[in-house]
């Protein structure tokens, strides 16, 4: 197998290791990653809520709170509509209990049985019954532009909360939050349903301090260059806590242009004008007005101090050479360094705003793993947030499925929720039962809990069973489609499988055909509509590959390894006659794996503290792949054979420096030149992890490829 290996450029590589403080290995990997901006970094070095993108940068959030806030006020009821899988039942059941928690009666609505995706008319008629005001989508609604009409028409109002792309026109909701609508003024597109509904929960409670709907000024004052001539004005206007102007100016001492002066312009709205000391401040400011300046500051140490200890008797110059914001500041860290202060002193001052809110990112772990978002930006904080809240077992409805699974005694990865906790979720609403995982996510009685609890480890169990009886129905047609395509594809379209199984069928045959790029299996729905799924492997993007029928599907999306779409029936001929267009079109040479190398590790590097390095760049998942090093210096020491020896997984024990190390190396025996034997000395391509036994912890390789050393 082919690798590559990157050679970032050194100047790049310096700069990362000393602005950054990180060590030289974790600078290359950052670099040979195309990971330099300060942007992106920071989301890799930090873990704290202050860190996350304010809810109110969507321009709809502040209207959507107004509205749930009457409800509350007015005592109508609220109708959530989610989805059946992960996503769309942790977003029901964050939304439902916060808003429960309000006072508000609340109906919660998931498809069932095999009803499709989305608002239906059906939906509609049943809220219209239940006599709700307002109605709320979670994880879908961006394209029910007939259903929320009809919804309007019966008065009843609508705010829409999604991730997915929108179509041709918006629905004529009373808000909408959604990432990926471009003029939404949210900075960051791949936010999962659940996450989005996170940010509508935070965006309400900030509504319930009086914080909500503050107009202040931050400001702070420094001597520009040269001898006490200018003096450089730095002041950020902030409302909700979100900049909505900035002001950078040097003034001349005694000189200023009060006329064309933007910044006193900014100074004349009567707004609050905070600083970190007043008379520091108010020094410098006479310097350039004069001395007979009045301007009104508000003092902000005593307020600082109280919840950030680290801020008594430290000017800001001191606290900018210690804040890590100013590490991501782009120039002017002073005033970055007193907007973080701030910021953060409005959070932190508040438990529903930070410890409390905290508590509710397990859920949007849950979700945002599930339905495969990229580890980037303040997905990676939030899922690293609530996978340690998973850990802690702050959920008590969760406690026994996690234990259950075998993870409840050691730290949790992301890999452990796709694997072993979203999968249970999702085979509730893959067998037309979601209500099972939602009510034992809201459960707060044990018992209950217990049950519900068992009754999804069934389901999963069943889902499993479905699984290989399917499979067994649909093995010779994905064969004879894996030979039509000339083993470039492989394309199920069977009546035999189940719509909420189409994925579970893709996973299992990529597992069966391993030298196939890619799968799609199809399925018929009763509302005379077709719903597919489509995994790969690396050499081949779903969601863009998708993208090439846009104009024959009725909805898709996805991500690099996975995705869904569905079309209408009468459609079906003409979409498989644009697959097979596309596929035989396809370069067979670009569908060849390769393996990204992310290090060449020596006998010196290859020591435990190579696993720090590892859990640096955690979580991983969609965008992030774990690490993958190179060692050109391991010898054999013992070969094992794991498991049922015709699956042909081996152990090796390997001396790579002074250390020995255990390496699994999945199906080796399979390959038929395998004749490696003890003494033998190897160059190895491997990922490194923990791996955890009755609650202990070891450090192990897995080995991606191996071959001899000449």
């Amino acid at each position: 197998m082919d690798y590559i290996l990157p050679k970032p450029g050194p100047d790049v590589v310096r700069r990362i290791c000393e602005k950054f403080k990180v060590d030289f290995l974790a600078a290359n990997i950052f670099a040979r990653r195309g990971i330099t901006h300060a942007e992106d970094i920071k989301y890799y070095l930090e873990s704290g809520i202050n860190y996350l993108h304010s809810p109110f940068l969507f321009k709809d959030m502040e209207e959507a709170v107004e509205r749930i806030l009457a409800c509350a006020e007015e005592k109508e009821k609220i109708a959530i509509f989610g989805d059946r899988d992960a996503d769309g039942i942790t977003s029901t059941a964050l939304l439902a209990a916060e808003l429960r928690s309000m006072g508000i009666e609340v109906f919660t609505h998931l498809p069932q049985g095999d009803e499709p995706y989305g608002l239906s008319s059906k939906a509609v008629e049943q809220i219209i019954s239940e006599g709700a005001g307002l109605v709320i989508t979670v994880d879908n609604g961006i394209t029910a532009i007939k259903e929320i009409e009809a919804l309007n028409n019966a008065g009843i109002d609508t705010i829409v909360t999604d991730h997915h792309l929108p179509g041709d026109a918006l629905p004529d909701a009373l808000a909408v939050l959604d990432p990926k609508v471009s003029s939404c003024g949210y900075p960051f597109e791949h936010l999962a349903g659940c996450a989005v509904t996170s940010k509508l929960i935070w965006a309400l409670r900030f509504a319930s301090s009086p914080l909500y709907k503050s107009h202040v000024i931050l400001l702070h004052a420094e001597p520009g260059p040269g001898e006490d001539t200018t003096t450089i004005v730095q002041a950020v206007e902030l409302y909700n806590l979100v900049e909505v102007s900035r002001v950078i100016e040097e003034l001349p001492n005694r000189a200023v242009d009060f006329e064309n002066s933007k910044l006193v312009r900014l100074l004349m709205r009567a707004l609050p004008v905070l600083v970190l000391d007043r008379e520091t401040e108010l020094r410098q400011l006479r310097m350039a007005f004069g001395p007979s300046v009045d301007i009104s500051l508000v003092e902000l140490r005593g307020e600082l101090e109280a919840v950030i200890p680290r801020v008594r008797g430290r000017s800001l110059f001191t606290l900018t050479t210690e804040s890590r914001q100013a590490l991501y500041a782009d120039g002017h860290e002073e005033i970055e360094t007193l907007v973080s202060l701030f910021t953060s002193c409005c959070i932190y001052k508040y438990p529903s705003l930070s410890r409390d809110f905290i508590h509710l990112l397990d859920l949007v772990a849950i979700g945002t793993i599930a339905d495969l978002m990229p580890m980037t930006d303040e997905n990676r904080i939030m899922v690293k947030l609530g996978l340690k809240e998973l850990e802690k077992g702050t959920r008590d409805s969760l406690i026994q499925l996690l234990s259950a699974q075998n993870l409840a005694t050691h730290p949790l990865s992301a890999s452990d929720i796709g694997w072993y906790v979203s999968p249970v979720i999702n085979s509730a609403g893959r067998l037309g039962t979601p209500d099972i995982a939602l009510n034992l996510i809201l459960s707060q009685d044990p018992a209950v809990s217990f049950e519900l609890t068992r009754q999804l480890l069934e389901l999963n169990t069943q889902r499993q069973k479905m699984g290989e009886t399917i499979w067994s129905a649909v093995e010779k047609s994905a064969k004879d489609s894996l030979e039509s395509f000339g083993s470039k594809f492989i394309v199920i379209d069977d009546k035999s499988v189940p719509r909420g199984l189409t994925g579970a069928v893709c996973t299992r045959a990529l597992k069966e055909f391993p030298d196939t790029p890619a799968v799609i299996v199809m399925a018929e729905t009763d509302d005379e509509r077709i719903s597919g799924s489509i995994r790969s492997r690396n050499s081949l993007n779903c969601k863009d590959f998708l993208s090439r029928f846009a104009s024959i599907l009725q909805d898709y999306g996805g991500h690099k390894a996975a995705g869904g779409f569905s079309l209408e029936k009468e459609r079906k001929a003409e979409f498989l006659k644009a697959l097979d267009e596309e596929v035989l079109a396809m370069d067979t040479d670009q569908n060849e794996e390769s393996i990204a190398v992310d290090a060449l590790i020596n006998e010196r590097d290859m020591s435990l503290s190579l696993i720090s390095t590892v859990e640096l760049f955690e979580p991983y998942g969609e965008a992030c792949q774990p690490l993958v090093f190179m060692c050109n210096e391991a010898q054999i020491t013992d070969i094992i054979t794991l498991g049922d020896p015709t699956k042909g997984n081996v152990k090796l024990m390997l001396r790579i420096g002074r250390n020995i190390w255990p390496a699994l190396w999945w199906g080796a025996r399979k390959d038929p030149d395998f004749s490696y034997a003890a003494g033998d000395r190897i160059h190895i391509i491997f990922k490194l992890s923990r791996n955890y036994y009755k609650g202990s912890g070891t450090v192990q390789l897995t080995l991606l490829d191996v071959k001899a050393a000449e």
